[in-house]
């Protein structure tokens, strides 16, 4: 049964969804590194030792967010029957593999875990300033609340093509953002260039997942943006979500400049501009599976290259 719920975490997903954590952090600590010669995660170079635990908090507060909502994803479909002939990755209520009931446990435990560690967090970057502490509070509970909704419920609102809306705001501008205000205390407003890429891509590995479910999802009454813009439309939605992301981080780059290593950062989009050609030919909805790890990958190389270089 744990492999079972390993298998339902997603964890291909998790590389992606703490991208906008490595960003937002190293823009906001000047002292934060992502790698030492060991090539493990680091915060070294820092003489206090609570940067390191803000860093390590949000990321697993984000982890924690990331396997909630697939964990209610695969809850909510599976009750609603949209995965009974989905493609791709098996989805393990639909499958019968887990009940009902036990994914809906699941789903509490672990929105209490991730609570948990938010208030770690919450305390350890403002346990002098409760109003901050009291912003983050409300913010990390609509995060729990948006995780279990978009698929969970009558009102779910990845029925109704907001699920973009979801992960661009999530996963892009308050990881991003949000980690960055936990060191400075403060908003550049040039952060939202980089949160607005990170989040753009992530919209876009949901796009594609989208894209492959389609027929489907037109089945079961799911009304994500795919099945609203129809194949073509999807396409182009997706051109315009990778080009995006680039423009946004080259904005942001154009306007810091100190080094044409900060440029590095698009070694990371070769594979991407090679999905859009693919996503260009594509016929066939259920080969795009194997483009989501692909952007997905991509997205994290993204967030290290930029953060290093930047």
């Amino acid at each position: 049964m744990i492999k079972a719920f390993i298998q339902a975490a997603r964890l291909r997903t998790l590389p992606l969804s703490v991208s906008g954590i490595i960003v937002g952090a190293s823009l906001g600590n000047a002292d934060f590194y992502m790698f030492q010669t060991t090539g493990f995660f680091c915060c070294f170079g820092c003489p206090i030792v609570i940067q390191s635990l803000i860093f390590w908090l949000a990321i697993l507060t984000t982890i924690g967010l990331q396997i909630l909502s697939n964990f209610a994803n695969d809850y909510g479909d599976g009750v609603k029957g949209t995965d009974s002939n989905r493609q791709g990755e098996k989805r393990l209520v639909a499958a019968g593999i887990i009940s009902a009931k036990q994914m809906r446990t699941a789903v509490i435990i672990t929105a209490l875990i991730t609570f948990i560690l938010a208030l770690a967090l919450i305390y350890i970057s403002f346990k002098n300033d409760i109003i901050y502490a009291i912003v983050f509070v409300v913010l990390g509970l609509a995060s729990i609340a948006a995780a279990i909704k978009y698929t969970v419920g009558k009102s779910a609102y990845g029925y109704s093509g907001f699920g973009d809306v979801f992960v661009f705001l999530f996963f892009g501008l308050l990881s991003t953002v949000g980690s960055y205000f936990l060191y400075t205390k403060t908003i550049d407003w040039l952060i939202f260039l980089p949160a607005t890429s990170v989040g753009l891509l992530s919209a876009a590995v949901l796009n594609l997942n989208n894209m492959r479910d389609r027929i489907e999802d037109i089945k079961h009454n799911k009304t994500t943006l795919a099945v609203k813009f129809g194949s073509q439309g999807a396409k182009i939605y997706h051109y315009l979500l990778i080009n995006s992301a680039l423009i946004s981080a080259i904005a942001y780059v154009s306007i810091n400049y100190h080094s044409d290593k900060q440029f590095l950062f698009l070694i990371a989009f070769i594979p991407l501009f090679h999905n859009l050609v693919v996503v260009a030919k594509n016929i066939i909805h259920r080969d795009l599976d194997s483009e989501l790890k692909k952007v997905a990958l991509s997205t994290f190389l993204f967030a290290i290259l930029f953060s290093i270089f930047n």
